[in-house]
């Protein structure tokens, strides 16, 4: 998320009718629906995460066991189990 000065992009009506509320203060105005991503996907972290499991799944059909996984990727023994057990 970035910061945008509202002198730039608003109306001069508006931003004084703004000021009357919010007199320098920072509001944070979502997105509409319709706009919005689901977690991850504006940073790549949902990619990062699936490649990750998909690996400790590899690593779990080769024979790793779920205590060396768990200290591999520095997770839980569940986390690990929830992992390599999803359907």
């Amino acid at each position: 998320m970035s910061y945008q000065k509202a002198e730039h992009i608003l109306p001069e009506e508006l931003v004084e009718m703004v000021q009357k509320y919010i007199d320098g203060d920072v509001i944070y105005i979502p997105r509409k629906q319709e706009n919005k991503k689901s977690w991850g996907e504006a940073n790549g972290a949902k990619r990062e995460i699936q490649h990750r499991n998909e690996n400790i799944q590899l690593a779990y059909g080769r024979g790793i066991s779920i205590t060396a996984l768990a200290d591999q990727y520095c997770l839980s023994r569940k986390s690990i189990e929830r992992i390599v057990y999803q359907p």
